[in-house]
């Protein structure tokens, strides 16, 4: 472990109880996603009972997930998440290669387009948040000029405002998380609630239809957009060192959180469609917005536009807080600079870590291409999830006697169902993407340079 030069080593906390651990789940999931997504799933399956059988379907996908991964995080309870499980069940290389990913592309991503969201809705109320402040000459696209607007120089501050939050402890980014995702919850209910009963609100919406791609392409590319949507839920698990009684809060948060978004998704779906048609949904981009503007005109559409940045501003807390425990694993383990693996010697955090992970994503919100670098590793990054999830049954072969305070409740039918849907998701994403799923293996592939490069150096590694 990181050194106190003056003393003992330092080590990570466990300041986490139970509700912030479930507040991860629950405030990292529901981001910007519920907001916009049904308009794509609505254009690709036509129909409302579609639609919510979708969300059904990713739901009990996710929650099998969850339940894989609440034995994973209770047996491995160490900071990294998949990081930790790939590692133990496989080889250093594809835990480095999953690590990689969430430092470089996919988590600083991540942070960089729930920032520049975040503004985006905010600009409802300060239209000049879009206005072009200087242009960076030959740093955009082709060689031309790189346009940096207000938003996103607030957005970098938004990011670099909650790094420094979560700096001075996982307690106080904990707390903050639980506040977040409650004011989420209520705002998000009161959607549901206005939307449902709502004399706007009709039943025959739901047997309404209109012209989509349809069958088994439309369901994948539908499903896609609804596991984004889910996608976060497996981030308490890299927090896992800092959650007090890990064995039992840490299944209870994964499943109870994941249960909890699905209850949300589908009530918000069921108002949007009671409110609006399946023609109306397909063609609105801001289904929630239009939604309530039809409920409660202007001031409806102002207060989802609240209730986005709400929930997005919990969605990238909570990122920072868990994303940022991979990289400082990483440099744990010798495969990443040595100064990552700092802990704060008074806070207990991996505070290089943080500050790493927050510059790197305000860096990609000025560059602006944040969108097109997440999108490349959707690929490659299901890849390590699905040999994520496998980790459980070779982790049962190869190690019996490992401690298992809670085991998945279906095994092996949940972690195997999980990995085919993964399988079917790959191969549609490889049929309908093949450029931007070989270049995903690219910049993964990027990092063996730097992996062989640490494995030689001999650093000490944990076991």
């Amino acid at each position: 472990m990181p050194r106190n030069p003056a003393g003992p080593p330092v080590e990570l906390n466990r300041d986490l109880g139970p509700w912030s651990a479930a507040s991860i789940v629950v405030g990292t999931v529901i981001g910007s996603g519920i907001f916009i997504v049904p308009n794509t799933m609505t254009q690709r399956l036509g129909s409302a009972d579609w639609v919510l059988l979708v969300w059904i379907f990713g739901g009990l996908l996710s929650l099998s997930g969850a339940l894989t991964y609440a034995e994973l995080a209770a047996a491995l309870p160490g900071a990294g998440g998949e990081y930790v499980y790939l590692r133990r069940a496989y080889s250093p290389l594809f835990s480095f290669l999953y690590g990689w990913t969430q430092m470089w592309v996919a988590k600083s991503g991540s942070l960089a387009t729930l920032a520049t969201a975040f503004f985006l809705y905010f600009s409802n109320f300060r239209p000049e948040t879009t206005q072009v402040l200087f242009r960076i000459p030959h740093a955009g696209s082709g060689g031309g000029p790189l346009p940096v607007t207000r938003g996103q120089l607030y957005a970098m501050a938004l990011i670099l405002g909650l790094g420094w939050l979560n700096y001075f402890g996982v307690k106080l980014g904990g707390r903050v998380q639980v506040v977040v995702t409650v004011s989420k919850i209520a705002l998000i209910g009161g959607v549901i609630g206005f939307g449902m009963l709502s004399p706007a609100s009709q039943q025959a919406n739901l047997q309404s239809s209109t012209p989509a791609a349809g069958g088994l392409a439309g369901f994948f590319a539908a499903l896609v957009a609804a596991l984004w949507a889910y996608d976060g839920w497996n981030n308490v698990g890299m927090v896992a060192s800092e959650v007090r009684e890990p064995q039992r809060n840490l299944p209870r948060a994964l499943i109870g959180g994941v249960l909890i978004v699905i209850v949300i998704y589908l009530l918000a779906n069921l108002a949007y469609f009671l409110v609006l048609n399946a023609a109306e949904v397909a063609r609105s981009e801001l289904v929630a917005a239009d939604v309530m503007r039809r409920v409660a005109g202007s001031w409806g559409a102002d207060a989802v536009s609240l209730a986005a940045m709400v929930s997005i501003f919990a969605a990238l807390n909570g990122s920072i807080l868990s994303g940022s425990r991979v990289p400082y694993a990483m440099a744990r383990d010798g495969f990443f600079f040595r100064a990552v693996a700092h802990v704060h010697p008074r806070y207990h955090t991996p505070s290089t870590a943080i500050l790493a992970m927050s510059v790197w994503a305000s860096v990609l919100v000025l560059s602006g291409r944040y969108d097109q670098l997440v999108t490349l590793v959707i690929f490659p990054s299901w890849i390590l999830y699905g040999m994520t999830t496998a980790s459980v049954i070779v982790l049962r072969r190869r190690e019996p006697d490992l401690p298992r305070p809670y085991r998945t409740l279906g095994y092996p039918v949940v972690p195997i169902l999980f990995v085919l849907v993964a399988a079917a998701l790959l191969t549609s994403t490889l049929i309908d993407s093949p450029r931007e799923s070989v270049l995903g293996l690219a910049v993964i592939a990027a990092g063996l340079p730097f992996y062989w490069y640490w494995r030689k150096s001999g650093r000490p590694t944990t076991p």
